[in-house]
């Protein structure tokens, strides 16, 4: 028994040691980067929803200050990074059609053109379109599942322009 309590004394930290160093993005920003401009992005998808612009500056926002050790610059100047760009489509469809002829879910599609950059640099690192889309019950609370909708394919969009930007490295 003491034989077994040693080996697992030496081993814990060992295996916790390996946690310890592993990276959800499996990134390492280079150090001389520090922090990024997220302007927000310009609403040009004729949607009507006054939102869309915050919700996807906010989920940026969070997505870069909370999981990684860049900070939020206050001009494009002053940053090391620039993620600029614009909401280019917003579509609310039917998704599934049930016996009745009526929508059983519909599916919320936005997309947005956006450019990652060296802030000392002319040309971006990359300039893509990103698309999120999310469906719900147009049966439940229509108004409310658009908005949830809205918000999950947005937040999708940040998560592949967070992956994106820092797969770079």
């Amino acid at each position: 028994m003491p034989k077994a309590f040693i080996l697992l004394a030496i081993l814990i930290p060992v295996f916790l040691t390996g946690c310890l160093r592993y990276s959800f993005t499996g990134v390492s920003i280079p150090s001389d980067v520090t922090s990024i401009y997220i302007p927000f992005f310009a609403d040009r998808s004729n949607s009507g929803l006054s939102y869309l612009s915050d919700e996807l500056n906010e989920a940026l926002v969070n997505r870069f200050v909370n999981q990684s050790r860049l900070r939020l610059a206050s001009s494009a100047e002053t940053a090391d990074v620039v993620l600029d760009g614009t909401i280019t489509g917003y579509s609310n469809r039917p998704f599934s059609i049930a016996g009745d002829q009526q929508a059983d879910l519909n599916r919320v599609e936005i997309s947005v053109r956006a450019s990652y950059k060296y802030a000392s640099e002319e040309r971006p690192v990359w300039d893509k379109s990103f698309n999120g889309n999310f469906e719900y019950d147009p049966n439940v609370d229509p108004i409310e599942g658009e908005r949830e909708a809205a918000l999950q394919a947005l937040s999708r969009i940040a998560n592949n322009m967070f992956n994106d930007a820092l797969g770079q490295w």
